[in-house]
């Protein structure tokens, strides 16, 4: 028996010991290698122990996994490896990008289309599950614990330096009809072919920093846009939005309660998802039947009305509108088609009433990378993060990261942006 039968064996067995908790099943893509993930790709949520949605295992597997030592086996493995090139067995690697713009530079082998560029970008070479405790959890603030929370803060720490610059070549994402004839970017076949698409909103929120005039106005106005662009949409759901800025001088405190993200100064470098073929789906559940974190339209699904709706297909889409041309730090995203056999590698994002799944990836050198040069603030870039069709015949999403463009001046502005997260439901 495989390990993703046992994950579907003890799916159905804790359903049954727990009939108050969801327990997704692990719906793979026809097709794509099992992932990289703890108990077999069984979601937290069947580990779960009065409630507490399977956090306690979660944070058990982290410690467990810490004094593995593999983690620091792959740490020492790079700083052990000589100066220069790491020979990985992926391909060449870099400790540090400005090596890795060295080498792409001085090399022939990178065919640079035009509005392309060729980068460093940043991918873990740890193949195992990690885990990563979000700075609300109260962990952070037991003393009984203090011991514990030293060991996962330093984890947290090396998990960077698990990762290298790999090079890559981005294409212009505005020129996707070069490459798929036929196929225009500001449709939803391409969505559905590559997981990526390009929407154009004139927005009248005129203030990203105040959580609420973006949920006032630029939810309805996304929800909207979303409804539009897929014709057979039924729902749109926006539930929460991040700010990007790392010139901000104001207050950046986030504020769950006040629904308030607050202002992120550090934009996300490395290559991952933000959910999975579990998240998805709790993700979705969570916010139909309880409002978890919540920041738009509530919701009040019975679990049979969550059931009924989630029968039917659902996406989820990660929406980011620019305030200002985006001249450094943009935000790029990988074609489905050129990762969909891909194993993904779970990321457990630890709260403290649940367990957050997000992905990440190892570089292949055929990834298939676009980017929108100097995205105007008209332009909404749109990444499928999940999609509950799993026969093959749709992306099921995209990967994406912040990268740092070479190409721009030394004065380019940092990226100001609002990246909005949704569900669409068919």
């Amino acid at each position: 028996m495989s390990q993703l039968d046992v994950a579907d064996n003890n799916v159905a067995a804790d359903t049954n010991r727990f009939s108050s908790v969801y327990v997704p099943p692990l719906q793979r893509t026809e097709g794509q290698a099992p992932p990289l993930a703890a108990n077999g790709g069984l979601s937290y949520l069947a580990f779960d122990q009065d409630g507490d949605a399977g956090t306690a295992k979660a944070i058990e597997d982290a410690l467990t996994e810490i004094a593995d030592g593999e983690g620091q086996r792959v740490i020492d493995m790079i700083d052990k490896a000589p100066p220069g090139p790491i020979k990985t067995k992926w391909g060449l690697a870099f400790r540090h990008y400005d090596e890795c713009v060295a080498y792409i530079r001085s090399s022939n082998s990178l065919m640079v289309p035009e509005g392309g560029v060729a980068l460093p970008l940043p991918y873990t070479v740890y193949e195992r599950p990690t885990y990563s405790v979000v700075p609300s959890n109260a962990l952070w603030r037991d003393p009984a614990h203090a011991g514990v929370a030293a060991l996962l803060h330093k984890n947290e720490q090396d998990n960077r330096q698990r990762n290298l610059f790999f090079p890559q070549v981005l294409r212009d994402a505005r020129c996707i009809g070069d490459y798929y004839p036929g196929l225009s970017p500001n449709s939803p076949e391409c969505m559905d072919r590559l997981g990526l698409s390009l929407a154009h909103l004139e927005s009248k929120c005129t203030n990203i920093y105040d959580s609420a005039e973006v949920e006032r106005v630029m939810y309805p106005e996304i929800e909207k846009l979303l409804l539009e662009f897929f014709p057979d949409a039924i729902d749109a759901l926006v539930y929460n939005h991040d700010v990007f800025d790392k010139d901000y001088a104001g207050v950046r405190t986030e504020d769950q309660d006040a629904k308030n993200p607050g202002v992120n100064a550090n934009y996300a470098m490395l290559v991952h998802n933000d959910l999975n073929d579990n998240s998805g789906r709790v993700r979705c559940r969570e916010l139909l039947t309880r409002n978890l974190r919540n920041f738009g339209r509530e919701q009040h699904y019975t679990e049979e009305e969550a059931d009924m709706k989630m029968s039917r297909r659902f996406v989820s889409i990660n929406l980011a509108k620019p305030i200002e041309p985006i001249e450094q730090f943009p935000f790029v995203l990988c074609a489905w088609p050129s990762f969909a056999d891909q194993p993904y590698i779970n990321n457990y994002r630890i709260y403290d009433d649940r367990v957050g799944e997000t992905t990440r990836f190892t570089y292949r050198p055929n990834h298939e990378w676009y980017w929108f040069p100097q995205q105007k603030p008209t332009e909404v870039s749109m990444l499928k993060c999940y999609d509950s069709v799993t026969d093959g015949s749709v992306s099921r999403w995209s990967f994406h990261t912040a990268c740092i463009d070479p190409t721009a001046p030394a004065n380019a502005r940092c990226r100001k942006n609002v990246v909005v997260r949704s569900f669409v439901f068919f």
